[in-house]
């Protein structure tokens, strides 16, 4: 028994259908780069909620998704634009634009909140700050996900930005990637972070569109066309990273200093 299921989590591991956001190192560098980015009041202040650092919780909206009680959550990672690139609420189950502002709105008087609140408000920002930056968790009008051979294996495209580009670029661990990337001046910040969550979401429609006509459906990319797709686009997706970092701290340092 113990060794099928070391074998089921290999699978899973290997596996790149999913459809979850950044992969674990993305989510880890975005929330190490807001860490490094937070006041010290704001850092003591959450950390005194949570237990633990932000980074512990980078990926808990993802991990526990699937939990009884959790279930609802599994719609809130991504949203949709319509023709105009403008953002198309789900009204019904909510997206990560809901799941954001609602978990901000929560945090505004975060004293007034019980703890077990302003904990799963803390999860729910510090994972869907970074959803919101992913390039493949804009649902665009008329675009319907699709498979690709990545590498010479069969992967949903979508899982290729969520982590296929940063696990075949320089494979740095997220402390690497927040030193490599975390170098912008405070005025460069400044200017990064302005904005609201709604501006922020519409800038990664604009700029993130244009990765569906990069690769078409079912089209097969070997070791050689995997390598240069890498090399044009880890750029990209290390910025979208840079970005979300810089921003959850802005989040954070709103709510908490």
């Amino acid at each position: 028994m113990k060794r099928n299921l070391l074998l089921i989590a290999a699978a899973l591991v290997l596996c790149c259908n999913s459809a979850f956001g950044w992969g674990k190192m993305g989510h880890d560098a975005i929330a190490y780069i807001a860490e490094c980015n937070l006041t010290p009041k704001a850092k003591k202040t959450i950390e005194k909620y949570l237990g633990h650092s932000i980074v512990y919780y980078a990926t808990w909206m993802d991990e526990w998704r699937s939990e009884p009680g959790y279930k609802h959550t599994s719609v809130w990672h991504t949203a949709a634009v319509d023709k105009n690139l403008d953002y198309v609420p789900n009204t019904k189950r909510g997206d990560v634009i809901f799941a954001l502002e609602d978990a901000i709105a929560k945090l505004q008087d975060y004293k007034s909140q019980n703890d077990s609140t302003i904990v799963m408000s803390l999860r729910c920002i510090i994972h869907f700050v970074g959803d919101l930056h992913c390039p493949a968790h804009v649902k665009y009008a008329g675009q319907k996900s699709y498979n690709i051979y990545f590498d010479g294996k069969k992967c949903s495209y979508h899982s290729v930005w969520d982590d296929g580009i940063i696990s075949h670029s320089h494979r740095w661990g997220y402390i690497e990637y927040a030193h490599q990337l975390d170098r912008c001046s405070k005025k460069e910040i400044a200017r990064i972070t302005e904005g609201s969550i709604r501006d922020w979401f519409r800038e990664n429609a604009e700029t993130s569109q244009h990765i569906y006509d990069l690769v078409s459906p079912n089209q097969k990319l070997d070791k050689v066309e995997t390598k240069s797709f890498v090399n044009h686009t880890h750029e990209m997706a290390e910025g979208q990273i840079l970005r979300a970092g810089y921003r959850l701290a802005k989040v954070l340092n709103d709510l908490f200093d």
